[in-house]
Parts: structure tokens; sequence; C-alpha cells
């Protein structure tokens, strides 16, 4: 591997260092008693409760207290016996004021050289144990008393710097943040927040459901069927059994068996894979909230996603709104409901009520949109709706009644010839949320199955098999149920307002790097 030059000096430093006697990679723990933000925060709260003096000579003064940080150097300036570090902990930066007359001690010589000799680089752990206090300039401060250094940066930081106006070593290339995460983490304000706020959101929701009474459970990655939606799966080889298994486009058939078994509700949260495209609110490997509750119907889903949302919403964001790309949404129920072929008749002017697959394959010709010959009536209602309806609903809109041949395991209309109980939630023009009330009718359900297979046949290859010991759990009786799934990295760009999927986890699948 070629080093850049200063790749070379930092590599000097280590060794200069090690020849001084210190270990620039410790094993021992170190403590830390405070952090940067905490630190801040006391001292305001600290500062407002002085009384105040007119003279400012005469104003009172914070007393110090004694912390121990520790974290990355960001920055630094030397100016004649004092110098000036930036440290970067979890939680936020302080400012560290290390004055020479300190550390050219007796009990610390080599912290001298370390210091001012330059050995410390950009990037590097080190811990401070001193005072906090108040600077000329305002800047609330650590001065420090000892210094030890944790671990040492052998690569360089690409810290902005700005010159006339113009920004330097931007990292903000989105191939090499992506891959390079760590990096972005560091150097890229605001990235970290978005993470921490993705794991308000998985609480938040965690905490909602287990008050609810439903327990959290976890089922097979590995799946003989991949069953519970319509895609493409991950196939891999199990050795030990020597079968080809896949991995789990959805959780839903597994629940289901626990509804059967006697749980009142259960949700998992957890990976899903299909092998479909990527982009820019796709990804193969996603996580995925499923939920189901017995003796719920979707009606009862649609107002429990509106409380769950809301609750999730003032979580993340102090309120029921969330900005997203300039557009304001409210997840302030309730949401609007509309059924699907309303939705499609409003935005194309075509009503699908009552019309068969080759009828329907006219509309979608007429409409220019192209089919494919193995599409069935309720693949090409999926298509105009995605084509011509989904975009247009930014604010939070349940689409419901699903066509039958769009919903192989969904209860039919209780009312409506033809259709399903079944809903989409959609946000800022994608769907974010799909439930059921949840066909329990194991002959139906079979039947359903069977016309899977045949679209199977025609070359669809998104189609359902049949998935035998689902269908016997079945038989055994599952109760009336509701179920959802939500989509946990849509419901983070939704709550964060990130127009990505790639923003919101953590490590996106990329190209083998070259």
């Amino acid at each position: 591997m070629e080093l850049s030059e200063q790749e070379l000096v930092r590599r000097q430093s280590l060794q200069t260092m090690r020849d001084m006697g210190i270990d620039p990679y410790p094993a021992a723990e170190y403590v830390v008693t405070a952090y940067s933000t905490d630190i801040k925060s006391e001292y305001e709260q600290k500062e407002s409760l002085l009384p105040q003096s007119q003279a400012d000579e005469e104003a009172p003064q914070v007393e110090p207290w004694d912390v121990s940080i520790a974290g990355r150097l960001m920055s630094r300036r030397i100016m004649g016996k004092a110098s000036f570090i930036e440290l970067q902990d979890s939680k936020g930066r302080i400012q560290v004021y290390v004055s020479r007359d300190d550390i050219n001690t007796e009990a610390q010589p080599e912290m001298y050289n370390i210091v001012f000799k330059k050995l410390l680089d950009i990037g590097d752990f080190i811990g401070i144990k001193g005072f906090v206090f108040k600077t000329q300039t305002g800047a609330v401060s650590v001065h420090a008393k000892q210094l030890t250094v944790l671990s040492k940066s052998l690569r360089v930081l690409p810290i902005v710097k700005y010159k006339d106006g113009v920004a330097y070593d931007k990292f903000d290339d989105p191939e090499l943040r992506y891959r390079q995460r760590y990096v972005d983490l560091v150097v890229n304000e605001g990235v970290k927040d978005t993470f921490l706020k993705r794991a308000t959101i998985l609480r938040t929701l965690r905490r909602i459901l287990d008050e609810a009474g439903y327990t959290e459970v976890e089922t097979p990655t590995l799946q003989s069927i991949a069953g519970g939606a319509s895609a493409r799966p991950f196939i891999t080889h199990f050795n030990a059994l020597d079968i080809d298994m896949y991995m789990r486009i959805a959780t839903e058939l597994y629940l289901k068996r626990l509804i059967v078994g006697g749980f009142e509700g259960v949700y998992e949260i957890g990976k899903n894979f299909r092998n479909e495209g990527m982009d820019r609110t796709h990804n193969p490997e996603f996580t995925c909230m499923e939920l189901y509750v017995q003796y719920k119907d979707y009606n009862w889903m649609m107002s429990f996603t509106e409380k769950l949302l809301e609750q999730i919403c003032m979580a993340v964001n102090g309120s029921t709104d969330s900005v997203i790309d300039g557009k304001t949404i409210s997840f302030k129920a309730p949401y609007r409901r509309l059924p699907i072929l309303d939705a499609i008749k409003e935005k194309t002017g075509y009503d699908l009520s009552d019309k068969n697959e080759d009828e329907i394959r006219d509309i979608c010709k007429a409409l220019h949109l192209e089919v494919e010959p193995s599409w069935g009536k309720g693949k090409m209602i999926d298509e105009l709706f995605g084509e011509f309806c989904e975009g247009t609903f930014i604010q939070p809109t349940f689409i419901t009644d699903y066509p039958v041949e769009m919903s192989p395991l969904t209860k039919m209309h209780r009312s409506k010839a033809g259709l399903t109980e079944r809903f989409e939630l959609m946000v800022n023009g994608k769907e974010l949320a799909n439930a059921y009330s949840e066909l329990n009718d194991p002959i139906d359900q079979y039947n359903r199955f069977v016309e899977q297979m045949k679209l199977a046949d025609k070359g669809d290859d998104e189609a359902m098999i049949i998935d035998h010991d689902f269908m016997r759990a079945l038989e055994y009786g599952m109760p009336p149920t509701s179920g959802i799934g939500i989509g946990i990295d849509r419901l983070v760009m939704f709550m964060t307002g990130k127009t990505t999927i790639q923003e919101v986890l953590l490590f996106p699948q990329m190209k083998k790097e070259q």
C-alpha cells in the first residue's frame, strides 16, 4: 500500500511516541465523567444562578469544577505558551485549553512534546482531565491538567477548510459517504443525528406496542418457502440440510401461525430481503415492522396506525409535523381514506369497476402504459395506480379496498363484491404501510394460492407459491385478525425529512469497490 506524505508523517509520530515510552493504543479503561454538551449546559445553568453585577470586573464567576473527558481531536492552534484544541466526543464538541506551564512538569515531561512539538494529529483520540472555565471570548472550555493519548489516527480526516469563502476538502460525494459511513459520521454535521432519531423511532414504536400488550417475537430469516408477499427472493443453499432456502421476503405467515397458537398480538421488527431493484426509495435489504392482532379488522388498524404515527412524530420532532423536501407533512389524525379504484378514476378518468382482464389491458394501452403478457388483472391495476396515482398523495392517505387479484392473503370485503379489506398508507407519494383484515378461511386461502400459481406458470416471478404448513395452521383455525407491515426505513425518511433511503441506512448496499 502506497502511503501519502501525511500518512508517513503520522506513522513517524507514532514511532516517536513509542520511543518516548508512550503507548498510543493503551488497553486500560479511561474513565469519562462528563460530555461536551452537558458541560456547556451545566455551565450556563450555574451562570444563570449567579447574582447580577453592573460592573463587569465585579461580576461573580462560576466556580470551576473538575471533569474527565475524552474524544477525537478535530482542530488545534498553538499560540505561544498556549494551545487550543477542539475535542469531539459522542455528544458534540468543546474547546480544550492547554498551557505549556501545566504540562512541562516532572510528572508529565513527555506531554510537552506531544502537544507543543505536534505529535498529536487531527483525528487522534485523547483523554483530558482538568477543570471547566470560560475564556475571555466567552467560550466554555476545559483547562487541561492532564492529557492522555488513547488512540493514534493514521489516516487524514477530510476536514472542511474555508478560504475566501470557498470550502475545500468537503466529504460530500454520496458514494464515498455511504461507503465510508464512519468518516461521514465524524466530519459531516447532522448525519449522526439522523441515526439517533432512527433509534428514537424504534424505541417509541416498541414502547407503544408493548404498552398495548403485544409480544415482540422472532421468526426465521431463512425460509423454505418465500411467502407473505409478492416479491422476487434471494436464494441460498443450506449445506447442513442440503436444500435451497430463501431469505425471507416477509414475516407474515410465521406471525399468523402464532395467532393460531393463541397469542393476542405479536409483532416483529427485522430485516426482509427482496431481490429487486435499487433506487432512491428502495433497498433490497430493508427493515420492516409487522403486527398482527386477533379480533381486529382493517378499520381498527387504520385508527391504530394514525395514533401510532402521531406519537412517533411527536417523539422525534416535538410536533405532529415533519418537513420533507420543503413540504410540511402532517401526521395528525385523521387521514383521508380513498378506495383504490376511486383513486384511479380520480386521476385517469377511467372507472375499472367490473372490468375484466382484457378491458383493463385495453385501458392500459389507451393510457400508453406498457404491460407484460404475464400480467393479470391485479398486476395491471397495481401498475396503473403506481404510474398515475401514487406520487400524487403527499399528505398521509389510506388507499383502501383493493381488488382480490392484488390481495391473495386478504379477507373479502364484507359489502363490496370482488374487493378486499386492505389498505396501503401513502405518504409523500410513497407507500409506508400495507395492512389487511387477514384471510382466515382456509378453503378460500387455498384457492387464492392456486390462482397465484397460475400467474407463476404464466411467468410472474413475484407470484406466491403454496405454503402447505401455513395452510395446515389455518385449518386448525385462526381468529379474525388484522395485520400491518410498516417499512421502517421509509418511516425514518419521513420523520427526518430525508429524500433518499441511503441517508437513513448506516451501511447501504453498494457496488464492489474498485
